[in-house]
C-alpha cells in the first residue's frame, strides 16, 4: 500500500514537473507550424522557376506554330486550322481529367503533385521536339503534327495542372501564397521572354524564304512588301536551314524545360497540411464538377478571364503573320515579339504594387484595358518600325496584367469555396484545371477560326506577300476582334463579388478556422 502511495506521489510530482515542459513543447510546435507557413525567398524562387517550362513552350507554340505549319511544314491552311483547334481542344479536355486524377492521387513520400511532374517531363520534351520536326513524307504529314501536338499537350498538362494546384500546398497563409504567385508570374513572364527569344532569334537568324508568284506579276500584292529575287534552288536551301533552326530551337527549349523541372522538384517541399481544412467525404467527378462550377464567384471569374484571354490569344497567334505580311516587317517580327515580352516582364512588379494599393478588381479594369489604344495603333499603322516598337512596349504592360491576375485571384475563389463548403476538400486541382480547360478550349476555337479566315481570304503559303483580303483579315484579327472580347470580359468582371473587403474578411475567417483546428490538433495530441 505504501509502495502504491509512493508511486502515486511520484506520478503527481512528475506531472507537475513536466507541465512547464509540455507548455514549452506546445510553444515549440507552434513555432514549427509558423515556420511551415513561412516561405523563404529560395523556396519561392524554386517554386516560381517550375512555372517557366509551360510558358517557354507556350510562347514558342503560340507565336510561331501557326506560321511554322503554314510556311515551313507547308500544310494547307485548312489542315493547319484543324491542328491548331484540335490541339488546343484536346489540351483543354485533358486538363479537368488530369485535375480529377490528381485530386484522387494518394499522398506519397514525395507528395501528391511531385510524382506527376517528375514522370511527365522526359516524355513531354521528346514529343515537343517531334512537333518541330518536318517528316520526310507529304502524305499523312497533317496526322503527324496532330498526333504529336496532342501528345505533347497531354504530357504538359500532367506537369502544369499539379504545378498550378501546388500553390495551395506550399503554405496555408494567403499572404505567402500571393507572394509566391508574384514570384511565379514574374518568372513565367520571363519564361515567355526566354521562349520568344530562343525561338525568335534562332529561327530569325536562319533567314526567311518566300516564293514570288503570280500575285506580284498582276500587282495584287501589298505594295509595302519587297519580294525576294528568285534564284535557282535558293528557296529550297533557305527552307532547309529554317527547318534546322526550328529543330535547334526546340532542343534548347527542352534543355531549359528539364533544368526548371529539376529545380522545382529539388527546391520545393509539398506540405500535406497546407491546403485542406478538413478531410471530408470523397466525391465523384460529376459531383465535384457541379459543386465547383456552381460556385458563382468562380464561374464569373472564369468567364471574365475567358474573354480577355481569348483577346490576347488571338493577338498572339496572328501577330507573326501580321508583322510579316501586313506590316512588311519580315526580318523584324521576332524583335517585336521579344519587346512585348520584355515589357510584360518589367511591368509585373508595378501591377503587383498596383494590386496591393487599389485592389484586384481595379487592377483588372486598368491592366486589361491598357492594351486597347495600342491595338488601335496596330490597326492603323503601315509598316513603320518605330511605331511598331512603341506599340509592342505599350501592349506588353497589359500582357503582364493578363498573365498575373488570374493566378492571383483563383486562390481567393478557392478560399471562398472552402468557407462556404467546409466539409469539402481536395478540389484545388479541379478549380485550376477547369479554368485552364475553358481558356484553352476557347483559344483553340479562336486560332482555328483565325486560320480558316485566312484560308477563305486566299492566304498564299510561303508567298512574299498576300492578297488585300488577307491584309484586312489580319488587321481585324489583331485589333477590332480582340478589343470587342476585352470589352465583354470587363463587363462580366463587374459582377464578380469578391472585392477587397470580401477578400480580407475571408482571410480572417480562414485564419480563425485554421487556428481552431491547430488548437484541436494540439489538444488531441496531448491526450
Amino acid at each position: 500500500m505504501a509502495k502504491g502511495e509512493g508511486a502515486e506521489q511520484y506520478s503527481a510530482t512528475s506531472l507537475l514537473q513536466n507541465k512547464p515542459s509540455s507548455q514549452a513543447e506546445t510553444k515549440s510546435s507552434e513555432k514549427r507550424r509558423d515556420r511551415r507557413k513561412h516561405l523563404s525567398v529560395c523556396n519561392k524562387l524554386c517554386y516560381a522557376i517550375g512555372g517557366a517550362p509551360y510558358q517557354i513552350t507556350g510562347s514558342a507554340l503560340g507565336f510561331f506554330l501557326q506560321i511554322y505549319l503554314l510556311d515551313v511544314a507547308q500544310l494547307d491552311p485548312f489542315y493547319a486550322s484543324i491542328i491548331l483547334f484540335v490541339g488546343r481542344a484536346w489540351d483543354a479536355v485533358t486538363d479537368p481529367t488530369v485535375g480529377f486524377l490528381v485530386s484522387r492521387t494518394p499522398w506519397t513520400r514525395w507528395g501528391r503533385m511531385m510524382p506527376w511532374i517528375v514522370l511527365s517531363t522526359p516524355l513531354a520534351v521528346l514529343c515537343y521536339v517531334l512537333v518541330w520536326y518536318v517528316p520526310p513524307f507529304q502524305q499523312g504529314k497533317a496526322v503527324w503534327y496532330l498526333v504529336f501536338c496532342c501528345l505533347f499537350q497531354s504530357l504538359q498538362t500532367c506537369f502544369h495542372v499539379p504545378y498550378s494546384a501546388l500553390t495551395m500546398f506550399i503554405s496555408s497563409e494567403q499572404r505567402e501564397r500571393d507572394s509566391a504567385t508574384a514570384y511565379r508570374m514574374t518568372v513565367e513572364v520571363l519564361g515567355t521572354v526566354l521562349g520568344t527569344a530562343i525561338q525568335g532569334q534562332i529561327v530569325g537568324g536562319a533567314g526567311s524564304s518566300c516564293i514570288p508568284g503570280d500575285l506580284h506579276a498582276v500587282g495584287g500584292a501589298n505594295s509595302t512588301l519587297a519580294p525576294l529575287e528568285p534564284k535557282a534552288n535558293n528557296s529550297q536551301v533557305s527552307l532547309h536551314e529554317t527547318k534546322q533552326a526550328y529543330l535547334i530551337a526546340s532542343g534548347v527549349i527542352c534543355a531549359v524545360y528539364v533544368l526548371c523541372a529539376l529545380i522545382l522538384v529539388l527546391g520545393v517541399k509539398e506540405r500535406k497540411g497546407s491546403a485542406p481544412l478538413k478531410v471530408g467525404q470523397s466525391m465523384s467527378f460529376c459531383e465535384g464538377l457541379r459543386l465547383v462550377l456552381g460556385h458563382a464567384p468562380y464561374a464569373r471569374l472564369v468567364m471574365g478571364f475567358l474573354f480577355t484571354s481569348l483577346a490576347f490569344t488571338m493577338l498572339e497567334g496572328n501577330l507573326a503573320l501580321f508583322c510579316t505580311y501586313t506590316l512588311g516587317l519580315r526580318n523584324d517580327f521576332q524583335n517585336i515579339l521579344l519587346l512585348i515580352m520584355l515589357s510584360a516582364t518589367l511591368t509585373i512588379p508595378f501591377w503587383q504594387w498596383f494590386l496591393t494599393r487599389f485592389g484586384k478588381k481595379t487592377t483588372v479594369y486598368v491592366g486589361i484595358s491598357w492594351a486597347v489604344p495600342f491595338m488601335i495603333v496596330l490597326f492603323c499603322m503601315n509598316g513603320n518600325l518605330i511605331v511598331a516598337y512603341v506599340a509592342a512596349i505599350g501592349s506588353g504592360a497589359s500582357v503582364a496584367a493578363a498573365f498575373f491576375l488570374p493566378w492571383s485571384m483563383l486562390p481567393d475563389v478557392v478560399d471562398d469555396f472552402k468557407l462556404k463548403n467546409p466539409d469539402s476538400s481536395g478540389h484545388e486541382a479541379i478549380f485550376y484545371s477547369f479554368y485552364v480547360f475553358f481558356t484553352k478550349f476557347a483559344s483553340g476555337v479562336s486560332l482555328g477560326i483565325s486560320t480558316l479566315s485566312l484560308d477563305f481570304a486566299g492566304y498564299v503559303t510561303r508567298g512574299c506577300s498576300q492578297p488585300e483580303a488577307v491584309d484586312l483579315t489580319l488587321r481585324m484579327l489583331v485589333s477590332p476582334v480582340p478589343i470587342a472580347l476585352i470589352v465583354i470580359g470587363l463587363l462580366i468582371f463587374r459582377t464578380y463579388p469578391i472585392d477587397e473587403a470580401a477578400r480580407q474578411g475571408n482571410r480572417k475567417l480562414l485564419q480563425e478556422l485554421r487556428h481552431r483546428e491547430d488548437m484541436e490538433a494540439s489538444s488531441d495530441s496531448s491526450l
